[in-house]
């Protein structure tokens, strides 16, 4: 199963084998090949039919920083020991063209690919976002997108993208143009220093120097990955900075490569073990969750041992000229190899052809055999992309292609990234015009909850808001006033009648606040303060613990805390909030016991509280919006109400155990012959999973109000009539 966030790395093709260290390797490591062919095996099969980070990232930006780093001191930092002397090699261009004439051809013929399909497969909603993802992976600043976007509640419950993976290559670029200009502007340092300290034109002062600025930078970032990952996981998984000390431990490799003979048993043995680490770390380790953190040193340490044991460093001496181990020779299998060498285009295609395929048959997994033959066609895609248009812009002559075919080749892939550009641009341009304002809908038009509390009649009329608009219909407490991930602040904001006597408190997570849309409009009309208690995810509860971007935060339980100290400080006339939520362990929704011990808190104080059921959570493959702009119909776009809501409501339970407590239920108004559709009245109710549209809330308005009236007493309520 596949599940948003679970992503691996890209091996790496920036820098070919050839340009390892020559302290650690007596000529081209097959060996290493093949380590890139395991790794991305490993990648693709823990994607297709887990779900989960297999480790084969930390492989490969081990792998990319031990040759990368190497190759640089080659390049850059030339030495010659025997006669003592070095020069510094200022001109960055030819090494910035080698490594752009690697990366590139590849990724932008697959962004094509993928811009192809969403044009044939995705909805008009997937759009817009699309289009800034690869304006993103094409600019190589993937990773940070999603960094943000993984902070932002609106986007939590965004479906996967197609170019999620991408944000690994996006770090590695960084992690290239960084550690080039960095060894330039050191190589021009050193040139400076040894005219005046000629000690500074040793070699091994100059190995040591460029060594022991990259050791210092591996440790800042470890102990800012460390850090962070108790802070701010989320984003750390795809923060550069945290995720530097693994390319840069193998550059230090490729520099300081111990010497230590020992016989090929050991080695051997020792290699199994290493293997065994990365093949498995999969299954235990969350990775996810934990790298690029402490538990990324088991992929990223393994990877380390096997590329020092399988060097000459370790080489038993009674074996000269046979460096590699017979579990290295097991790795340096021409199979294996080969899978090696497609590694980064196989990598490239594997994602987006499960995501778009999932997405066709709106399935959020695959079978063993679909999955079978999806990894066929990555592995033949993959094979074709490296011999017809990788190898021959990448090395040019020699490998049998002409410079005629060259050109052409080069010609289209302009052609192909001039589309894919401008398919970007137009997504984003077109979804920023989508908005149609839904504030005075004529209720005979759009009834939407009136249809099915009030039996209103329904007009035959597109609903709206449109679903390619929808993704941004926020209640107007969702800028400034809520607390997002990470954010313990409590952010009160001031809605309703500021200059009123009396106030509600709308305390908890989103799901009190898409109701702010309709409280703000009731207490301006009837004369009371609206104040918000807010944060992401955060309902009040003693267990509110939530899970995000693939990691379980607790700060909500701290802030809910903090939050009833300050009702009991602030003393609102009422406290609205939530009193349910969908169960953990089967269909349905129930009051936690966390929700129950805040209830009683509040009944033990005497301070009243309306608490209104949660709205149902839809539970399909494809969110209500994309259902709809899929041009399916709204009765098969929502939820079953036997799969949303309990048959018999959790607060019936519980009501009369709290006289200080109002207890609504607005189940009618999304449900009907035990079906919860995705439009209601000509009113789309979600605009993304579980969240309500505005335009929804607002056709509750009169019913809210009429509630609101009777549990309070602040006017006299009047029956909801459609009019």
């Amino acid at each position: 199963m596949t599940k948003a966030g679970a992503i691996s790395g890209p091996p790496s093709p920036s820098t070919p084998n050839e340009d390892a260290a020559a302290g650690t390797n007596s000529g081209y490591r097959l060996d290493l090949d093949g380590l890139r062919g395991i790794a991305i095996f490993l990648v693709a099969v823990f994607h297709v039919w887990f779900g989960r980070v297999s480790g084969g990232v930390d492989v490969f930006l081990t792998l990319s920083g031990y040759f990368f780093v190497a190759s640089l001191l080659k390049h850059v930092i030339r030495t010659n020991p025997s006669s003592q002397s070095w020069s510094v090699a200022i001109n960055p261009w030819p090494r910035l063209s080698r490594m752009l004439r690697r990366l590139v051809p590849a990724l932008f013929l697959v962004l094509a690919g993928i811009t192809a399909l969403t044009w044939w497969l995705m909805p008009t909603t997937r759009w817009g976002p699309l289009g800034k993802e690869l304006v993103a992976s094409a600019f190589y600043y993937q990773n940070y997108h999603l960094a943000f976007a993984s902070q932002d509640y609106g986007a939590a419950d965004s479906a996967v993208s197609p170019m999620q993976h991408l944000w690994s290559m996006a770090m590695q670029g960084q992690f290239f143009l960084i550690t080039i200009l960095c060894a330039l502007a050191l190589g021009g340092l050193l040139k400076l220093g040894a005219l005046k300290w000629p000690v500074f034109g040793r070699p091994k002062v100059i190995t040591g120097i460029v060594g022991g600025s990259l050791a210092a930078v591996a440790l800042v970032s470890f102990a800012w990955a460390n850090y962070r990952h108790g802070i701010n996981q989320p984003f750390n998984y795809y923060d550069t900075v945290a995720r530097l000390w693994e390319p840069i431990t193998g550059g230090l490799l490729a520099i300081w490569a111990p010497r230590l003979a020992m016989p090929n048993w050991l080695r051997s043995l020792l290699s199994a073990a290493a293997i065994a680490l990365i093949a498995t770390s999969g299954f235990w380790i969350a990775g996810v969750q934990e790298y690029p953190a402490a538990m990324a040193l088991v992929p990223a340490g393994s990877t380390l041992l096997l590329i020092w044991l399988g060097s000459s460093a370790t080489a038993p001496v009674e074996i000269p000229g046979n460096d590699l181990s017979p579990v290295g020779r097991l790795l340096a299998h021409p199979w294996i190899v080969w899978l090696g060498s497609i590694a980064y285009a196989l990598y490239l295609w594997h994602w987006p052809l499960l995501i778009f395929y999932m997405s066709h048959r709106l399935e959020d997994d695959v079978s063993v055999l679909e999955g079978a033959a999806i990894l066929l066609v990555s592995v033949l895609i993959a094979w074709i992309t490296t011999k017809f248009v990788e190898a021959p812009l990448r090395a040019g002559r020699g490998t049998g292609f002409s410079k005629r075919y060259r050109t052409i080749l080069a010609l289209g892939l302009v052609i192909v990234s001039v589309f894919a550009l401008a398919s970007a641009g137009y997504w984003q341009y077109r979804a920023k015009h989508q908005y149609v304002d839904t504030t005075n809908l004529n209720p005979r038009d759009y009834p939407g909850a009136r249809a099915f509390l009030l039996d209103a009649p329904t007009p035959a009329i597109p609903a709206v808001p449109n679903p390619e608009a929808a993704a941004g219909d926020w209640p107007l407490n969702h800028i400034g006033y809520f607390s997002n991930f990470g954010d313990p602040s409590i952010r009160v904001g001031v809605f309703g009648d500021p200059k009123a006597d009396r106030t509600m408190a709308v305390v908890g997570g989103s799901h009190s606040e898409h109701w702010m849309t309709a409280l703000d409009a009731i207490g301006k009309k009837r004369g009371f303060r609206v104040t918000t208690y807010m944060k992401a995810g955060c309902a009040l509860s003693t267990e509110a613990a939530v899970e995000f971007q693939g990691e379980l935060l607790t700060e909500c339980n701290d802030w809910s805390h903090r939050v009833a100290d300050r009702l009991d400080e602030d003393e609102p006339d009422v406290v609205f909030t939530t009193a349910s939520r969908p169960a953990d362990d089967g269909p349905g929704d129930v009051t936690p016991k966390g929700y129950l011990d805040y209830f009683e808190l509040f009944r033990d104080r005497g301070q009243n509280v309306i608490a209104v059921r949660d709205t149902p959570w839809t539970h399909g493959p494809m969110i209500p919006r994309d259902c709809i702009a899929a041009g399916r119909k709204p009765e098969v776009c929502g939820v079953s109400r036997q799969r949303a809501l309990a048959e018999v409501s959790p607060i019936d339970a519980i009501a009369d155990d709290f006289p200080n407590m109002t207890f609504l239920d607005y189940s009618d108004a999304f449900c009907r012959d035990g079906y919860c559709p995705a439009v209601v009245g000509n009113i789309l109710v979600w605009h993304d999973s579980h969240h309500l549209t505005t335009a929804f809330v607002r056709s509750l308005i009169p019913f809210l109000d009429a509630d609101i009236g009777r549990a309070t007493d602040w006017w006299p309520p009047q029956p909801p009539m459609f009019r």
